[in-house]
């Protein structure tokens, strides 16, 4: 019996995964397709003020397929991560005592990370979010500087990256996809792309 790929289906079009991230491009090569990366063509990251925190990922999701015109045989993947601590928004910190102040937020807490990805063909847009809650254990000060000094996490929402140093020693629980923290929740990604014919 010949096996193949569940989304062989997808090789009539050309896919792009629109995105700069180094960790969703890894996450994406997961599932066994062919693809380019083309970042999306995004100035900023802005969205309306009256956005509810939870539609926010989705939203810039959107916002990036909506500038990506590569054409109707292509099939473009946009994505956006935030980390959500109360009802406050985080996100990628310029600094080091940004990143310091992100870490104490998180500290002996849980939070969620949401990340919405939107999926283009042509015209049309089907887009998603994706939630998942961390909870992080007491970190000390000198755990918090140590990772900030040593992994520099002004790449990350939340200025963490589950799969480093801080995730082995700080994460006690977590609900929902782990892939989904590292930036692109590839279940539900997956779901979405067996259903296009």
């Amino acid at each position: 019996m010949t096996a193949t790929n569940p989304l062989s289906h997808l090789s009539r079009y050309k896919i792009i995964l629109a995105s700069a991230s180094p960790r969703r491009k890894e996450l994406f090569s997961m599932l066994g397709i062919e693809f380019d990366v083309i970042p999306a063509p995004v100035d900023n990251e802005d969205y309306p003020p009256e956005t509810p925190v939870e539609d926010i990922p989705e939203y810039l999701a959107r916002k990036k397929a909506d500038a990506c015109d590569f054409g109707s045989d292509t099939l473009t993947i946009t994505a956006d991560t935030v980390v959500v601590a109360g009802e406050r928004v985080l996100g990628k910190p310029k600094n080091t005592d940004e990143a310091l102040e992100m870490l104490s937020r998180l500290s002996g807490a849980t939070h969620k990370v949401i990340t919405g990805v939107a999926v283009k063909i042509g015209n049309s847009i089907k887009s998603f979010s994706a939630v998942t809650e961390v909870s992080f254990a007491r970190l000390t000060d000198n755990e918090k500087e140590w990772y900030i000094q040593t992994y520099r996490p002004f790449d990350k929402a939340g200025a963490y990256g589950i799969q480093e140093w801080i995730g082995c020693i700080g994460v006690t629980g977590i609900s929902g996809s782990y892939y989904n923290v590292m930036g692109l929740p590839l279940h539900r990604l997956y779901t979405v792309l067996t259903q296009i014919r």
